[in-house]
C-alpha cells in the first residue's frame, strides 16, 4: 500500500496556523491586488484573467510548490491553500485557476521521472509555465479513472490526438497534463498521464465560453494533436489511479474548497465593512435581530468549513490517503465546502437585500460570488461523491471518524 505523499519544503520556516509565511504574503498580496483590479471586467466579458496570470508569473507563485532545489519557492501545501483563499476573496475564477495549476505541479513533483523533472520544474519555478489539466472527455462526465482516447507509441515517441470538452484556462496554457488510454491496452481503465508542452502540439479551441458563473476561468473545449518524447509520461503507464489517490484527488478537493471558502470570506468581509460604515441605503439597523442572526449563521458556516479544511489538510499530510476514512474526509470536505459556502453567500444576499445583494453593480459583488459558487456542487458532481461515500461508509463499520 502506497504511503501518502510528503509536502514540499516551506517557503521560509514553518507557517503558523491560518497565515502565510512572512516572505510569501507580499507575493500573494501583489497577485490579489492585480486580480481585484480586473475581476469585474473579466467576469463581464468572460475572458481569462491574463493580467492576474502575469502577476502569478512575476511573483513566481506559479512555482509555489516547486522545491527550492528545483528553482521554485518550495512552498508547503498549507501555503498553497492560504494563497488560494486570499485570491478567492477577489475572484473565484482566478483562485480556481491557481489551485488547479498547483495540483498539476504537485503531480509532477511527486510522480515525474528525473528527466522530465529536470526539464520542466525549473521552468515552472521561474514562472514560465502555466499548466492546464486535460482530463474531461465527451460521454464520460467527470470520471477520472477511465479514458477512451488511445495513446500511441511510435519510435520512442507518444502520439496524442485528444479532444476535451472542458479545459480550464487551456487556451492560455503553456503546457498540459493529459489523461489517455495507455498504449497497447484495450481497457479504458488503463489510464496514463502525459505532459505535453504547447510547443509540441497543435492546439485548437472549439466553441465559445458564456457560462452563468466562473466566467473568467475560460474553461472551453480544446483539441490537442502532437507527439512528445516517451519520458514525458508522468508515473507509470496505466497507473494514473495511484496519482489520483495520492495527489489529484486530495489536492483538487483541498484547493477547490480553499477557493470557495476565500470567495465566501471575501463576501462576508465586504458586507461587514459596508454595514459598519453606515453606507447602506435605507439605513440598515445594526441592532436588527434578523440581520445579526443571519450574519452569525454565515460566520458559523465559514468557521465550520475552515475547521474541516484544516483537519483534512492534516490528514492528507500525515495519514494514508488510500484508507476509506481519509477518503471520506477528503470527499466530505468538497461536498460540505461547496454547499456551505454557497449557502453563506445566499444568506448574505437575503441579509442586505436587493440593492446590495442582487444588483451586478453593487460594490459587495455578492451577485458574482453567488453565481461562481453555484458551480461548486457541479464541479465533479456532489451526487457522484455521495454515491462513492455511501460505499466507503460500508467499508468502515466501526465508524472511525477521521
Amino acid at each position: 500500500m502506497s504511503a501518502a505523499p510528503t509536502a514540499p519544503a516551506p517557503v521560509t520556516g514553518a507557517a503558523g496556523r491560518g497565515r502565510a509565511p512572512l516572505l510569501l504574503a507580499p507575493l500573494v498580496e501583489e497577485a490579489a491586488e492585480v486580480t481585484a483590479a480586473h475581476a469585474r471586467r473579466t467576469d463581464t466579458e468572460a475572458v481569462f484573467p491574463l493580467e492576474a496570470l502575469g502577476s502569478l508569473r512575476r511573483t513566481r507563485l506559479l512555482g509555489l510548490l516547486v522545491p527550492s532545489a528545483d528553482g521554485g519557492l518550495g512552498g508547503r501545501l498549507g501555503d498553497m491553500l492560504t494563497a488560494t483563499r486570499r485570491l478567492g476573496r477577489e475572484d473565484m475564477s482566478l483562485a480556481m485557476v491557481f489551485a488547479m495549476h498547483c495540483q498539476q505541479v504537485a503531480a509532477l513533483v511527486q510522480h515525474a521521472n528525473g528527466t522530465l523533472r529536470g526539464e520542466l520544474l525549473p521552468r515552472i519555478g521561474a514562472g514560465e509555465v502555466y499548466l492546464a489539466s486535460v482530463t474531461t472527455e465527451a460521454g464520460k462526465g467527470g470520471a477520472l479513472l477511465s479514458a477512451t482516447a488511445p495513446l500511441e507509441q511510435r519510435e520512442g515517441d507518444l502520439l496524442l490526438d485528444r479532444f476535451a470538452p472542458i479545459v480550464t484556462g487551456g487556451a492560455h496554457a503553456d503546457g498540459f497534463l493529459v489523461t489517455m488510454r495507455s498504449p497497447h491496452s484495450d481497457s479504458e481503465h488503463d489510464v496514463s498521464l502525459v505532459y505535453a508542452d504547447r510547443s509540441q502540439l497543435e492546439v485548437a479551441c472549439a466553441g465559445g465560453w458564456d457560462p452563468h458563473g466562473m466566467r473568467a476561468s475560460h474553461s472551453g473545449a480544446l483539441h490537442l494533436r502532437g507527439s512528445v518524447p516517451g519520458h514525458q509520461v508522468v508515473g507509470e503507464h496505466g497507473r494514473f489511479r495511484d496519482i489520483v489517490t495520492h495527489t489529484f484527488g486530495p489536492l483538487a478537493h483541498l484547493g477547490w474548497s480553499a477557493a470557495w471558502l476565500g470567495t465566501a470570506e471575501g463576501a462576508l468581509a465586504r458586507t461587514v465593512a459596508m454595514l459598519r460604515s453606515g453606507r447602506t441605503r435605507g439605513g440598515a439597523l445594526l441592532d436588527s435581530e434578523l440581520l445579526l442572526t443571519r450574519l452569525a449563521r454565515v460566520r458559523h458556516r465559514l468557521e465550520a468549513v475552515a475547521a474541516l479544511l484544516a483537519r483534512t489538510l492534516d490528514a492528507v499530510l500525515h495519514e494514508d490517503v488510500s484508507r476509506p476514512r481519509v477518503q471520506l474526509l477528503v470527499n466530505g470536505l468538497k461536498v460540505t465546502a461547496s454547499e456551505q459556502c454557497h449557502a453563506a453567500v445566499q444568506e448574505l444576499v437575503d441579509a442586505v437585500g436587493l440593492r446590495h445583494g442582487y444588483l451586478r453593480d453593487s460594490p459587495l459583488a455578492l451577485e458574482r460570488a453567488l453565481r461562481d459558487l453555484r458551480s461548486a456542487s457541479l464541479n465533479f458532481s456532489n451526487d457522484r461523491l455521495l454515491l462513492a461515500d455511501g460505499r466507503l461508509t460500508l467499508l468502515d463499520p466501526e465508524v472511525r471518524l477521521a
